[in-house]
């Protein structure tokens, strides 16, 4: 019959987002000639299809790393392997030479029974053919203990999994690990470990706070190009929300002038004795700009498993804001010469937002903290950062107060926040995928709650299908004149059609008619040719026994 629907979930906006092309490019080295060939097995980062809000990107790449495949971007920019680097100049007076321990040299020393080589076998689904995986993969990046016997890595260091190993700097042994919660929002992972024998002089390291601009950090970790813990050193850019590759969200991040290279991913950046923040993606196409994560993002990811046994996502205002910079913008909604805020554009029905804010509200402040015409809060010493920062560090359920100026009127009100709920195309799905899907799943807020795109993504070839078979990407919008909310509605349009043709209306004005009773009879013959298992997935199945048969039917 036709081939299965996939959904793509609609998003809801958040504030100051605007969506711009993401390149999640993942780096592959070339492979080492065989008399170097290292004896470990090659790892292959893995993308996930979650997706949050999408506001303006960059083209970054994360730093886990495979030897399956050549590079695309060319060679690499070498790390320093040597678990100890110092400097060495002349003396004034002696000529000696006189050596001085860097930073790097302490962050290493600390690290050293800290950090952890991470290996993962996965497996991702495929959408193109829902009824099976893609090929297994292998992939390395690196971790470190925190306290609690637990440790923290990248979410695509260990996306999709099906065997997680880690190995401790200096011994030669593996030691199976299971992952304890997944956050894709914010690219962070938990891992434990069972076995006593892996813990035996494991030191944990504590987190540390914010580093400011110039301040040093060493980021550890095992990248590409030896087998051996490696460490760069570098100084703070940027503080700021950043496009996460990984998870196509927006969070707090921190620009470094470190080389993070592919197999860095999950390594601590430390400062002092104490984490500054995780690696886990750089810039494409830049010399030496990585990014690691701050540490309140990892707080609230870890306070969130702590608190409810599972990733519990990040918190989204659910509306979409337009500066007021423009002095004419501001008088025409009665803003008075001291007010500064933020133009309520648009809302998401199904946020909490939509029960309190209407369109054209001044948002003025959030929790008491004024927020200025071009959308942003003090932060620190002089520097300013998006409100979206302060949204997002609130904990799921938390109530925030917001200040709105309403009809001339300044209001205070409570607002429950909430986690908001196409990476088929590869890791350049944005650029990759539908442009027309693409954009109507990233920017359309949905109009009730369970509502989903579903797609048609290809048909799959037998005489009842002929002359359909170039109707491919398009969106399903109604059977038999019903709208399709969602997969398992139409699920149970179709099991559920009592008229001679089934008809199916999709994007672009285009139609397919099949005679239902010969449809259900093709669908046998599709699935035996293609070795599918099933016509639909066991989450769309009810399994109901009557007369001693099993009779299969969708629930909606």
């Amino acid at each position: 019959m036709l081939a299965a629907a996939r959904p793509l979930r609609r998003l809801s906006s958040s504030c100051s987002s605007s969506v711009g092309a993401l390149r999640r490019v993942l780096l592959h080295p070339p492979a080492p000639p065989p008399s170097l060939q290292p004896p470990l097995s090659p790892l292959r980062t893995l993308t996930r299809a979650l997706l949050p809000s999408l506001a303006a990107a960059h083209r970054f790449s994360t730093t886990s790393f495979s030897t399956s495949a050549p590079s695309r971007l060319g060679e690499c920019v070498g790390v320093l392997g040597a678990p100890a680097i110092a400097e060495e100049e002349e003396g004034e007076e002696t000529g000696a030479l006189v050596r001085h321990d860097t930073d790097a040299y302490a962050a290493v020393e600390l690290a050293l029974d800290s950090v952890v080589k991470v290996f993962t076998v996965s497996s991702s689904p495929n959408y193109f053919l829902p009824w099976q995986n893609k090929a297994q993969r292998e992939s390395m990046g690196s971790g470190f203990v925190i306290p609690g016997r637990r440790i923290v890595t990248n979410a695509h260091v260990v996306a999709d999994h099906t065997f997680v190993l880690v190995r401790k700097h200096g011994s030669p042994t593996k030691y199976k690990a299971e992952v304890q919660a997944v956050g894709h929002e914010c690219d962070l992972a938990l891992l434990t470990v069972e076995s006593e024998e892996f813990w035996d002089g494991v030191n944990s390291l504590e987190l540390g706070d914010i580093p400011f601009l110039q301040e040093a950090v060493a980021v550890v970790g095992y990248p590409q190009g030896g087998d051996n813990i490696s460490v760069t050193k570098g100084v703070v850019s940027r503080v700021e929300p950043t496009q996460y590759a990984h998870g196509a969200t927006q969070l707090m991040a921190i620009q470094i002038d470190a080389a993070i290279n592919p197999g860095n991913s999950g390594g601590p950046a430390i400062m002092g004795d104490k984490v500054a923040g995780v690696a886990f993606q750089n810039l494409s196409g830049a010399e030496n700009i990585g990014y690691i994560i701050p540490v309140p993002v990892i707080k609230r990811f870890i306070s969130g498993v702590e608190e409810s046994g599972k990733y519990s996502g990040f918190c989204t205002l659910g509306v979409s804001c337009q500066a007021t910079e423009n002095i004419q913008l501001r008088e025409c909604f009665g803003m008075r010469p001291e007010m500064t805020g933020v133009l309520v554009s648009r809302i998401n029905p199904l946020s909490d937002a939509y029960k309190v804010l209407k369109k054209d509200d001044i948002l003025l402040e959030f929790d008491g903290v004024p927020i200025a015409n071009d959308g942003t809060v003090p932060f620190r010493n002089r520097e300013r950062i998006t409100f979206d920062h302060l949204v997002s560090m609130k904990k799921p359920e938390e109530t925030a107060v917001l200040k709105v100026l309403r009809d001339g009127k300044e209001q205070e009100l409570g607002v429950t926040l909430r986690p908001p709920y196409l990476h088929e195309f590869g890791e350049d799905w944005y650029n990759a995928s539908p442009r027309r899907l693409c954009e109507r799943a990233l920017r359309e807020l949905p109009k009730k709650t369970g509502e989903q795109l579903v797609i048609l993504s290809q048909v799959l070839m037998d005489d009842i299908n002929v002359g359909y078979e170039r109707l491919a990407e398009l969106q399903v919008k109604k059977v038999n004149g019903v709208e399709v909310e969602n997969l398992k509605h139409l699920c149970s349009l179709v099991e559920g059609c009592t008229e001679e043709n089934l008809r199916f209306d999709l994007d672009d004005e285009r139609v397919i008619v099949l005679k239902y009773q010969n449809a259900r009879l093709a669908t046998s013959r599709v699935l035996k040719r293609h070795r599918i298992p099933s016509a639909i997935s066991s989450d769309l199945v009810e399994d109901q026994v009557t007369d001693g048969e099993v009779e299969t039917s969708c629930t909606s």
